[in-house]
C-alpha cells in the first residue's frame, strides 16, 4: 500500500514546494514509484515539473487538471496522471517513476464557486478516485497550500502521514501550532465520512527544517519547536512517534537554478560546482532515506 503524505504548514513561504518536488525526485531516484498531487492553486509544483509551455496548454483548456475530477463524468484521477512527468528536449523521460497530478489556477474555484453534493464533499470524491490508482505507487505526496480549505482537505483526508516544512523562525512555530489545531477540528468534522478500513486520521509525523541559510544558528528555534512537539505528543494531538527530522535542508542557489531549468536539483548537471560538493542535493537524498526509514 502506498504511503500517502501531506506537506503542509499554516505559515506560507517555508519552501514547501521546493521541498516536496525535490523529495519526490529523490525518492524516485531511489527506485520508488512516486505520485505528486499538486493542490496548491499557485501551481508552482506543476509549472516546475511540466515547464511553462506544457503547463500553459493545460491551464488554457482546463482539461487534465485536478479540478476537472470534481465535475461528474468529466474526468477521473487515473485519466489525468502524467506519467514520468520530467521530459528532456527530445521528449525522453528523465526520471522514470515520478508521476504528477497537475493543477492550474482554476483550482481556486473549488473554494468559492464550486457547488457539489454535500453528501459527497470534494475530499471524499478525491479519496475514492485515488483508491483506483494508489496500488501503483510506493509514495503519494500532496502539495497543500497553507490552510485546510477544500483543496488541502483532499490531501489531508487521504493521507496517512503529515509532514510540516518549517524555517527556523517564530512564525513557523506559530504556523505549526495553528495547523495542529485546525487538523483536530477537520478530523472531527469528517469523522462520519471515514470508513473503518481507512484507519485513524493522519497526524503530524514530523517537522522538517528547510531553506536554512548559511551561518544560521537554528538551535534555539529547534529547541522551541521540540518543546511544542513534546507538548502535542503528551496531549496526543500528533503521532506518538512525531519528531524533528535529523536531516535539515540548506538554502542554496542551485535550488533556484533548478526551478529555472524545470528540473529537481538531483537532475541538475553534475558538472555544477554546487552539485559536486556536499550540497543541498545530498540533503534531499538523506531526507528521502530518512522518510523511508520513518515508515
Amino acid at each position: 500500500m502506498a504511503r500517502k503524505i501531506s506537506f503542509i504548514n499554516y505559515k506560507g513561504g517555508v519552501g514547501k514546494t521546493s521541498l516536496i518536488v525535490n523529495t519526490a525526485a529523490a525518492l524516485a531516484k531511489l527506485g520508488k514509484r512516486v505520485l505528486l498531487c499538486d493542490f496548491d492553486t499557485q501551481s508552482n509544483a506543476s509549472i516546475w515539473l511540466l515547464k511553462l509551455d506544457r503547463w500553459n496548454k493545460i491551464n488554457a483548456s482546463g482539461e487534465g487538471a485536478v479540478y476537472s475530477i470534481f465535475d461528474p463524468g468529466k474526468a477521473k484521477i487515473k485519466d489525468i496522471i502524467i506519467k514520468d512527468v520530467l521530459e528532456g528536449k527530445e521528449g525522453e523521460k528523465l526520471l522514470p517513476g515520478l508521476d504528477l497530478v497537475p493543477t492550474t489556477f482554476n483550482l481556486v474555484d473549488l473554494e468559492n464557486e464550486f457547488t457539489g453534493d454535500p453528501k459527497r464533499p470534494p475530499y471524499l470524491v478525491f479519496y475514492e478516485q485515488l483508491a483506483e490508482v494508489e496500488a501503483n505507487y510506493d509514495f503519494i505526496l500532496f502539495d497543500c497550500p497553507p490552510n485546510i480549505l477544500r483543496a488541502s482537505q483532499c490531501g489531508v483526508f487521504s493521507s496517512n502521514e503529515i509532514y510540516v516544512p518549517a524555517n527556523p523562525d517564530a512564525l513557523s512555530l506559530i504556523g505549526f501550532t495553528l495547523l495542529v489545531e485546525k487538523l483536530g477540528k477537520f478530523h472531527q468534522l469528517t469523522a462520519s465520512f471515514r470508513k473503518a478500513s481507512m484507519g485513524v486520521p493522519a497526524q503530524v509525523q514530523g517537522v522538517i527544517f528547510n531553506s536554512i541559510k548559511a551561518g544560521s544558528d537554528i538551535e534555539v528555534p529547534k529547541m522551541r519547536m521540540q518543546l511544542r512537539l513534546n507538548q502535542f505528543r503528551s496531549a496526543k494531538r500528533v503521532a506518538p512517534t512525531a519528531k524533528i527530522f535529523e536531516t535539515q535542508i540548506r538554502d542554496a542557489m542551485i535550488v533556484r537554478r533548478a526551478v529555472a531549468l524545470g528540473l529537481p536539483v538531483i537532475l541538475v548537471s553534475q558538472e555544477s560546482a554546487e552539485a559536486s560538493q556536499d550540497s543541498v542535493i545530498n540533503d534531499y537524498r538523506r531526507l528521502a532515506s530518512e522518510i523511508i526509514r520513518q515508515g
